[in-house]
């Protein structure tokens, strides 16, 4: 059985999608997989991050993590995106990254990339579910294979009940409302056993 390489793709501005981004490169890496974190280009202006310390200190932490570019997803077998809901939709960080992915979708490399999507929120019903399908219409004009989590396991049940992708509520200082590590970790391994078994089918 060939090795599952999966990209970690991410936008965070204070924090809670880095979070869980790491903690499915964690499971990523536990599972046995080639792992790729990167977080897509920040876009907003400066004295817009000045104006939050939170989101400056986070963008100055997070510095070194690589910046997401289209070919990381022809080296991927399985993609696990996580960003904040914008307005029920995914944030213009990670829509800039997706509309860069043309020439990789006109040349037929995204199809059967097995994906799947996590989202957060400053409360329960903020458009968490409402970013993911957002995120996943994208993946349908791609032609990949969508992993959602659905109730694969008990963990969603206590987790928030999200069967699109894990999500979370965060409150006004920046904590989870629940410990979603476990859904984390379960959506990952879910995303990384299915593009297994598109891959080595794939091989055969």
């Amino acid at each position: 059985m060939t090795a599952v390489n999966i990209a970690i793709v991410y936008y965070s501005s204070t924090g809670t999608n880095y979070r869980m981004a790491k903690w499915a490169e964690e499971a990523a890496k536990e599972a046995g997989a080639n792992v790729y974190l990167a977080r897509t280009t920040e876009l907003a202006p400066q004295a817009a991050i000045d104006s939050n310390p939170a989101w400056k200190a986070h963008l100055e932490e997070t510095k070194d993590v690589p910046e997401a570019k289209p070919e990381d997803l022809d080296w991927a077998d399985a993609i696990l995106f996580s960003m904040p809901t914008r307005f029920g939709n995914v944030p213009g960080q990670m829509k800039q990254f997706l509309d860069q992915t043309g020439g990789l979708w006109g040349e037929g490399k995204l199809v059967n990339k097995v994906v799947s999507g996590m989202s957060s929120a400053m409360n329960d019903h903020g458009g968490q579910e409402a970013t993911v399908k957002s995120l996943y219409t994208t993946m349908m004009h791609w032609g990949a294979i969508i992993a959602a989590p659905g109730y694969s396991d008990p963990v969603t049940f206590s987790t928030g009940g999200n069967p699109y992708g894990t999500s979370v509520t965060v409150d006004g200082e920046g904590q989870m409302k629940l410990d979603i590590e476990p859904a984390v970790k379960h959506q990952t391994r879910r995303t990384i056993q299915v593009a297994s078994w598109v891959k080595n089918g794939q091989e055969q």
